[in-house]
């Protein structure tokens, strides 16, 4: 506990965490505050997911940097997890479907290009074992494609098309799951070899105990999940106060928030030159929602929402995910990097930002 205390002192971004039970006392105070809780409840998670990062890298220094990159991003997307099952609960799919999609395209354009750009300015050639990136790149292809599936089903006119879409995000969702089990077997069993790091660069210096980290993560999760339910309750009325979309809330404004965990690690591992764990956490992380999380929301929804949820996303949220599979494919298939290359996948997804803000509500297509 000392060791935690001591980690919250030197933390300033720790030292946030007091937000976090003002944002629960306020939620039964003031009910009604929709904005000021949004406020707070965004300004509360931050914190939370950084202290769930730190946790995770008490475990992650003892394996190597494709072991402790899959465990970061595992751990890191419990928030966009419970934030989405939150909404799932609530009947929010839009700001699901969104959250989804922003986090695949913040994980893989936002996080890596900003891990790209920092680790650039302190170094000015940075290599990375670009086997793992070749890999979740092409695990981004294959899940956007079955993206696409749903919509160009779901345009076509014929009899009973709805029920054959739930049907076929079901069996999408099966398989999904299966290749990202697959995946893992692949990089971690079978091939593991190729996903070595040839070096770990400069030490991040002391971690937590693990006896301290492993009680510290579950009673973060249950905090996390407090907050993610106000924030749900919230979010609709303070976007519409606020002059935001529940597509760009979703799509910015919680995978921004829900990633902030494995951001801390990314720019931080970037900055010791340990750019192989920089790259495994953006685009572990962004291939795990697409395969993972995505397909268990279809899942869970049949048992905790208020009626099933497809996987027909909005054709501008399919091209920006296809964009950013696209892009990262074809800057991680050269194995180095320099501080402009980090600097331009920031510009694309400054781009997508300010579309996604611009668009007015109810513009976005099927929820």
């Amino acid at each position: 506990m000392h060791s935690l205390l001591k980690e919250i002192r030197h933390s300033p971004l720790l030292w946030m965490l007091v937000v976090v039970p003002v944002v629960i006392a306020l939620e039964h105070i003031m009910p009604d505050a929709h904005t000021l809780l949004f406020v707070l409840a965004v300004i509360a998670i931050v914190p939370l997911a950084s202290l769930l990062s730190h946790a995770t890298e008490a475990v992650a220094e003892k394996t190597g940097d494709a072991v402790g990159g899959l465990l970061n991003a595992t751990l890191g997307n419990l928030t966009e997890l419970i934030i989405a099952v939150t909404a799932l609960q609530a009947g929010q799919y839009m700001l699901v479907k969104a959250s989804i999609a922003g986090a695949i395209v913040t994980n893989s354009l936002f996080m890596l290009g900003a891990s790209l750009f920092l680790g650039g300015l302190r170094h000015r050639v940075q290599e990375y074992n670009r086997a793992g990136g070749r890999l979740h790149s092409a695990l981004l292809l294959m899940a956007t494609i079955a993206l696409l599936s749903p919509s160009a089903v779901a345009d076509l006119n014929f009899p009973g098309h709805e029920a054959t879409v739930q049907r076929l995000s079901v069996a999408l969702a099966v398989l999904l799951i299966a290749a990202y089990g697959l995946s893992l077997l692949f990089s971690l069993k079978t091939h593991k070899e190729l996903f070595a790091s040839s070096d770990h660069g400069e030490s991040g210096g002391p971690a937590l105990p693990v006896a301290v980290a492993v009680p510290t993560l579950g009673i973060v999760t249950v905090l996390v999940a407090l907050v993610s339910e106000i924030f749900v309750e919230s979010v609709q009325k303070a976007a519409e106060t606020l002059g935001m979309t529940p597509a760009f809330v979703g799509f910015i404004v919680v995978a921004l928030v829900g990633a902030a965990a494995e951001m801390a690690v990314a720019f931080s591992a970037a900055r010791r030159n340990r750019l192989d764990m920089s790259v495994s956490i953006a685009l572990g992380s962004a291939s795990q929602i697409a395969l993972f999380v995505a397909p268990v929301l279809v899942l869970l929804s049949y048992f905790v929402g208020p009626q099933p949820m497809d996987l027909q996303f909005w054709p501008g949220a399919v091209t920006m995910v296809m964009i950013a599979a696209v892009v990262t494919s074809f800057i991680t298939n050269g194995g180095q990097s320099a501080w402009f290359v980090g600097a331009l996948l920031l510009c694309i997804y400054t781009i997508f930002a300010m579309t996604l803000y611009m668009v007015p509500p109810g513009s976005h297509g099927p929820v």
